[in-house]
């Protein structure tokens, strides 16, 4: 272990503001948390780790793409190394993600979503996580908004609906089907159908209670009997504590995740011998 391989060089290098340095020393970064030897004293003094991970916050929302993305996969390998020990600072870290799902820059959207997933996967709930999230439902960025919708839609095709506490969440989306932004309109519209998908009829009698006008009502029910005419449905079906999780037949969000931000958990849902057989009963998956 080199003399500078220690926690306090960590943080007077996490603390620079020259973009030039950022860029130069970020993979360095991530090469010291990743390895333990070289980085054993990351948690021994929470005040410092409280404000290293302040610095790298800002990382995160720098305007600078590059950095921004150092910044991300920086966070990601300290919720590697911690895991279930990251939550207490995620208040922290997930408004600036929020933030950058509406970066105008895809892969700097596309790694907020891949990160915030790791959360659910190694830190904490699913719903824990969701709990921080609902706020960027109000985001005065439309793509933060749609990149929430987005986000759920991929949540529920990964750890499907018994996770989630759908009705705190199916308000945000019912008013976003009236937002001023029509892609916004069209994704929120979307993802309640992946709700109907995943869920069922429950959904179709929460909206009525929604207050939405009789148009946008009618035209989002008339998307739920296209999808349970069409057989796509995904209903997750409780056995004890476990849940069967079904997957879209047409095409989905896909992710493009770095190597680093993939979760084994998601890995594992892709080998094929994992997937439960499926029958079909009526237009339903059961």
């Amino acid at each position: 272990m080199g003399e500078n391989d220690n926690m306090d060089h960590f943080y007077q290098r996490v603390s620079q503001k020259d973009v030039a340095r950022r860029l130069q020393v970020g993979q360095d970064l991530i090469d010291f948390l990743n390895d333990p030897q070289r980085s054993p004293d990351v948690e021994q003094d929470k005040p410092r780790l409280d404000k290293t991970i302040d610095e790298l916050t800002g990382w995160v929302n720098s305007s600078n793409y590059k950095v921004a993305l150092l910044g991300i996969d920086i966070i990601a390998a300290l919720v590697d190394r911690m895991a279930e020990r990251f939550k207490g600072y995620m208040v922290t870290v997930v408004p600036a993600f929020v933030d950058r799902l509406g970066d105008s820059k895809e892969q700097v959207r596309e790694q907020s979503q891949a990160l915030i997933l790791k959360l659910m996967e190694q830190t904490a709930p699913v719903m824990h996580v969701w709990e921080r999230l609902l706020p960027g439902f109000k985001h005065k960025n439309f793509r933060s908004r749609e990149g929430l919708c987005l986000c759920l839609i991929t949540t529920l095709q990964t750890y499907g609906a018994q996770p989630l506490t759908l009705n705190k969440i199916v308000p945000y989306l019912c008013a976003l089907t009236g937002d001023s932004n029509g892609q916004v309109r069209e994704t929120a519209t979307t993802t309640l159908v992946e709700v109907y998908r995943h869920v069922g009829e429950r959904v179709r009698a929460d909206l009525i209670k929604q207050g939405l006008s009789a148009t946008r009502l009618q035209g989002i029910l008339n998307r739920f009997d296209e999808v349970l005419s069409s057989g796509n449905m995904a209903l997750s079906l409780s056995h004890g504590q476990k849940f069967r999780r079904r997957r879209l037949r047409g095409r989905r969000p896909v992710l493009v995740r770095p190597a680093g931000l993939q979760g084994p958990r998601r890995q594992e849902a892709r080998r094929p011998e994992q997937r439960p057989q499926t029958q079909r009963h009526g237009g339903l998956r059961q």
